[in-house]
């Protein structure tokens, strides 16, 4: 192994370069030195490890979302601009989990309401799951079932364990896409079109 590549510096084009790309090299380098500025800002920030997984990866794609579709504009440098993603990414986050948080202390003190909760909201789930394309079904299930990403990529045949964060991610946004088209559960939240 060349110990010196440990130590090289990655431009900023040649990083952004290397994302569009895919470059495991350059995916490594991120995490190795990205990741921990993104860590401290998120446990500082109420946050657990799973949470720090969670925002990086967001972040990594979202950058990777402006870079192919060539809207990525620097106003600092890379990994300034890299860490004001996963901030922003985070603050949403934050206030997903405060409003979460109400809602279900609003409803912690009716239990009819607690009642009818799971079976509508499982419902609800199962339909737009039925919906999603099998392979997004099959890591769902498979993360929901506790294979790490590892397991997941070997499974299902991916490149690495990036790909296989990335396609979880992405089916999961799928999945709950799906679920907020549900015109029983935009009726069940109150929600307007």
């Amino acid at each position: 192994m060349n110990h010196w590549s440990l130590f090289r510096k990655f431009s900023d084009t040649s990083i952004i370069e290397g994302i569009r790309q895919q470059d495991d090299k350059t995916l490594n380098w991120l995490y190795d030195h990205y990741l921990p500025t993104v860590r401290n800002h998120v446990l500082k920030n109420s946050g657990s490890e799973a949470d720090v997984s969670d925002v990086f990866q967001e972040s990594v794609i979202t950058l990777y979302r402006q870079i192919s579709e060539n809207v990525l504009t620097l106003t600092s440098d890379l990994k300034g601009y890299f860490f004001g993603i996963a901030r922003n990414i985070w603050s949403t986050q934050l206030r997903l989990k405060k409003r979460n948080i109400q809602i279900n202390a609003d409803f912690a003190d009716n239990s009819e309401i607690e009642d009818l909760d799971v079976p509508i909201l499982e419902r609800l789930i199962v339909r737009a799951f039925q919906k999603l394309k099998p392979d997004a079904q099959t890591i769902l299930t498979l993360f929901s079932e506790g294979c790490s990403y590892e397991e997941i990529a070997v499974k299902m045949n991916l490149k690495n364990e990036t790909y296989a964060r990335r396609k979880k991610y992405l089916s999961k946004e799928a999945l709950m896409v799906l679920l907020k088209e549900d015109p029983e559960y935009r009726a069940y939240f109150g929600l307007r079109e």
